[in-house]
């Protein structure tokens, strides 16, 4: 076992199944020697996460979903209890109405936008926010964005303002928790073949389209998106922070 990340603590947010690209950090995490707390969506994404938690000896595991008032809360109360302090977060959750997520963003509803900034960007900051106070040694904060943030991709419609949002973000927290040993960076894989992204239309087309101009010339795996993130979240990675770094296959360097 690489022990790079033994005796750190850390949460991880947005496991759904074993093709979650949270799923590839949590292992990458545990196979350091960190230990974890996990969280599944609702009563119907438990039965699929709870077997995984138990994969990896989660010393806590509960529900969260970000809409729920006082939901977020109880988890980082659930570890101040328990663990008294934390020492790297994962956010790895995203969402748009479909109906707005398949449209242009143009005619996107305000509701629709509202609710994709809450729950892709705005609950990024609140974990940050609750964090802070338990990172007393400092710590990494990680978040996942898309290189339709940077430019138009097709078909990636709402969501790449909302990345772009999360990206921005993450510099300005970056910026204002630096001073107390807090990094903040956004990973940003290429396409994947996840649940979260199976909502996105014409998905298939686009990991074709990755395979065929990445200049690694194939898809990245959750695997190493979670070897970069645990990389960041150890201590070889404290100079590293307000960046967003790309696991793609080189993906996002061909126009």
């Amino acid at each position: 076992m690489n022990p790079s990340l033994s005796g750190k603590k850390g949460l991880v947010v947005g496991i759904a199944n074993e093709q979650s690209i949270a799923w590839g950090c949590a292992r990458a995490f545990r196979d350091a020697g960190a230990e974890l707390a996990v969280t599944w969506f609702n009563d119907k994404a438990r039965p699929h996460v709870e077997p995984l938690a138990r994969q990896l000896q989660a010393d806590i595991a509960q529900p969260l979903d970000v809409e729920q008032p006082g939901q977020l809360e109880a988890l980082f109360d659930t570890i101040a209890r328990q663990w008294g302090a934390l020492d790297f977060l994962l956010h790895s959750i995203a969402f748009a109405p479909k109906s707005d997520l398949h449209g242009r963003v143009v005619d996107c509803s305000r509701e629709g936008f509202a609710r994709a900034m809450d729950i892709s960007c705005h609950s990024f900051a609140r974990m940050a926010h609750l964090a802070e106070p338990l990172m007393k040694r400092g710590g990494s904060l990680m978040t996942m964005s898309y290189v339709g943030a940077e430019e138009v991709v097709s078909d990636y419609g709402l969501m790449g303002p909302v990345k772009a949002a999360l990206e921005s973000s993450t510099r300005y927290l970056a910026a204002e928790l630096g001073p107390r040993g807090i990094r903040v960076n956004a990973v940003s894989p290429g396409p994947l073949a996840t649940r979260a992204a199976s909502g996105i239309p014409n998905f298939d087309a686009l990991m074709a389209d990755a395979v065929q101009r990445a200049p690694l010339r194939r898809l990245v795996e959750i695997d190493e998106v979670g070897a970069l993130c645990a990389f960041l979240a150890g201590d070889g990675a404290k100079a590293i922070t307000g960046n967003t770094l790309y696991v793609d296959a080189g993906y996002h360097i061909i126009g």
